[in-house]
């Protein structure tokens, strides 16, 4: 059977994550593109993503791969699927590939990018599902917090409870702040070779009790290499989040 390798983008707003809820009837974004290809192939087909985004959280650049009927190997799959797929989900790309690629274990890393709107209210009202109000910020103590976020290390003290995983060492190659596509926002990127449970949410929601001065920079330090969650901070949004990014080659620090 044909491996076919698909590249997403989606407004997570409306979806209970990625992933398929067995005996729930949660809509997720693997259940409605597996909907969509069982309706082209006329048989069910499997999906599987490269990440596991949460409720809300949106994606530019999810990768996932199927393997689909040798009779269908030659259907436009963009369109077809852009055909039969909701409005909140696009596929950008479609393509065979070797049988050897796997859309989660052939990945190196993924880069996610989180969007802060540091005003009091959304200057943009389109952007309130994609950005975090946060109100004014350091971000001078946010740059120097974020370097104590980098390099391969014990990362626990970021992961929320729900996924049980063998290891929660993981390298970071970036934590960046950059402008926003829109004006007035800034945008956070995190590029690792993997995530724990919402990771990135955790990082950012430290990175912004920084921005308002309940922590020091050289705090972060501490609590990263306390290794537990010792200290209390937010869970930054969903809606701030975005999978921007899958690495299939090594990317660059």
């Amino acid at each position: 059977m044909p491996r076919l390798k698909l590249t997403l983008a989606y407004d997570g707003t409306a979806f209970c994550g990625w992933q398929i809820q067995q005996g729930r009837p949660e809509r997720t974004v693997q259940q409605v593109l597996e909907r969509a290809l069982e309706d082209i192939c006329a048989e069910p087909v499997r999906v599987h993503g490269a990440g596991r985004t949460d409720s809300g959280v949106h994606a530019l650049g999810q990768v996932a791969h199927c393997d689909v009927p040798a009779a269908r190997a030659g259907v436009p799959w963009a369109r077809a699927l852009g055909a039969r797929l909701p409005d909140d989900v696009s596929v950008l790309a479609a393509e065979v590939v070797d049988d050897a690629f796997h859309a989660r274990f052939s990945a190196q890393a993924k880069t996610y990018t989180y969007s802060l709107w540091p005003e009091g209210r959304y200057h943009i009202p389109q952007r309130r599902n994609f950005a975090w109000a946060t109100g004014p910020l350091d971000e001078a103590a946010m740059d120097a917090a974020a370097r104590h976020m980098t390099g391969t290390r014990d990362f626990r003290c970021f992961q929320n409870t729900g996924t049980p995983v063998n290891s929660t060492v993981r390298t970071v190659l970036a934590v960046v702040r950059g402008p926003g596509v829109f004006p007035g926002e800034t945008d956070w990127r995190f590029c690792a070779d993997g995530f724990l449970k919402q990771m990135v949410r955790n990082m950012m929601g430290l990175l912004v009790a920084v921005g308002r001065g309940r922590f020091a920079p050289g705090d972060v330090e501490r609590i990263v290499a306390g290794r537990e969650r010792a200290v209390a901070f937010a869970t930054a949004p969903a809606r701030g989040l975005c999978l921007t990014r899958v690495h299939y080659d090594p990317p660059l620090p």
